[in-house]
């Protein structure tokens, strides 16, 4: 996009703030390497497109804005004469092509002046050397500083998911362990009474009826209906009395299991019709072991069952064996990261999941996004902490336009309004020194704006923070030298 070409003045570009100090010679080089252009309402250069030139606003008026899934969204717009815009960091010399990292449009006839970036590299290069080199030192150590914070923080963050997934795993593979080494126990217990039954005078008939009820029995455990602890006590009570009836030794300490197991006082009475009584107390011990072993192995399923589900929850979290970019399931992603944070979210904070389960999976990158969500509930955790441990998270996904929402709501202290536009500015954090780096907002950010064309926004009173993620529904096409995150 290009202007009207108008005549340079010497004079009038030193009334630009930016050249006011320069010689009448240096004012003169610029009016022959630059030119003056005067655009007519419209784009004046586009977010994206290779940085060919320097603009600097003789008259007139600038809008910037900045690309959002399919929309520009305004940042800044002015009428301050010398404003400038366009290939800023030219004078890096970097070896790279560089592109405009923003819009640029005008309302209104405005005039430009308008430099070639190469000449602005070799005038400043020229003209303010040391000035350059301090403002690559500055630009490249921020950077630099800046990726090895960015990854000490992930470091960080990934020490305290490492931990918390120790934690989780840990218990089910104890209770697997304690319930393997009972269950060994209780097999050689029921070896022991097997062969009791067998040294007995007990008809084949009777032995089969015997192994028939086990095999019942065995059936009725898996099918055994959750009891709430009034109702487990009053059924302990009903078959403890069954029981010491039926001249059953210590029956107060079998009927917690059977009833644990299932079974009810017809069970046990259908029992006793089909073994006799002088069978009786024998069946009664051997199904009694026959219950412990179902409810042990039960036990033992249920803890590897939960230990391979947090192991595909870090896979999924973690993405694995997957494609970088591919179409996901936001829900998925939540539920892996909620799994994996769930030790730092704790006992005391209640989390809340309205998830609107017709939502289409979208095109992403999950893994960072992943990273996304851990940081802002890391964030909305450590609120909520401050403020005495206890609140609520909401985890909320909707359909917001033409765009998938995902809100992470908290009942912390909020954020106050004086420090809400900073937030996301690298290194800028409110935590105490050494507990924070100020990085992760700023690097959720650029993965949800830079990466994916979404949108990071705050909404936050005490009692009620709310950090939204609007992501395109669609894929939209990105520039190979999007900025990355660190």
């Amino acid at each position: 996009m290009s202007g009207r070409l108008m005549p340079c003045s010497a004079k009038e570009i030193s009334s630009l703030f930016l050249f006011e100090k320069l010689s009448a010679e240096q004012l003169g080089m610029l009016c022959s390497a630059g030119r003056v252009e005067l655009f007519d309402p419209g784009p004046v250069f586009a977010e994206g497109d290779p940085a060919t030139c320097f603009y600097v606003m003789i008259e007139g008026t600038v809008i910037m804005s900045r690309r959002v899934g399919s929309d520009d969204i305004e940042v800044s717009r002015t009428s301050q004469q010398g404003v400038y815009a366009g290939a800023v960091q030219a004078y890096l010399g970097d070896g790279k092509p560089q592109r405009y990292v923003n819009s640029l449009r005008v309302p209104e006839p405005t005039r430009f002046f308008v430099l070639p970036a190469e000449a602005f590299a070799n005038f400043m290069h020229e003209w303010f050397p040391m000035a350059v080199h301090l403002l690559e030192g500055l630009f490249l150590g921020s950077q630099t500083f800046q990726r090895a914070v960015g990854q000490r923080e992930r470091l960080l963050a990934l020490g305290s998911l490492s931990a918390g997934l120790t934690h989780e795993l840990n218990n089910p593979a104890a209770a697997a362990v304690r319930a393997t080494a009972t269950l060994r126990e209780r097999v050689g217990k029921m070896r022991h009474k097997l062969a009791v039954i067998a040294q007995g005078s007990y008809s084949p008939e009777v032995m089969a009826n015997l192994i028939d009820i086990q095999e019942r029995t065995a059936e009725r455990v898996a099918k055994a209906p959750a009891l709430s602890p009034l109702e487990a006590s009053d059924r302990e009570d009903v078959l403890s009395d069954w029981l010491d009836d039926h001249g059953i030794q210590d029956g107060w300490r079998i009927a917690p299991t059977f009833v644990q197991g299932g079974l009810d006082e017809d069970w046990l009475d259908q029992v006793a019709a089909t073994v006799g009584e002088e069978m009786l107390p024998n069946a009664i011990g051997w199904l009694n072991y026959t219950v412990e072993t179902e409810l042990l192995m039960d036990e033992i399923n249920d803890s590897t069952a939960r230990i391979s589900h947090l192991v595909d929850a870090a896979k999924q979290y973690s993405q694995l064996d997957r494609a970088p970019y591919q179409v996901a399931d936001v829900h998925e992603l939540l539920d892996s990261t909620l799994l994996m944070l769930s030790g730092k979210i704790g006992q005391q904070i209640k989390v809340v999941k309205e998830y609107d389960r017709n939502l289409p999976r979208i095109p992403a990158y999950p893994a960072e996004l992943n990273q996304v969500w851990t940081n802002l509930i890391d964030n909305a955790v450590q609120a909520m902490n401050s403020a005495g441990g206890e609140g609520t998270l909401t985890v909320r996904t909707a359909l917001e336009h033409d765009r998938l929402l995902v809100e992470f709501r908290d009942t912390g202290p909020g954020v106050p309004a004086d420090i809400r536009e900073r937030i996301f500015d690298p290194f800028f954090t409110t935590k105490p020194v050494g507990e924070g780096t100020g990085l992760g907002l700023d690097i959720s950010w650029r993965i949800v704006v830079n990466k994916h064309h979404g949108t990071l926004q705050v909404e936050s009173s005490p009692g009620d923070t709310r950090f939204q993620v609007l992501l395109p529904l669609t894929a939209v096409d990105s520039d190979e030298t999007t900025e990355e995150p660190e």
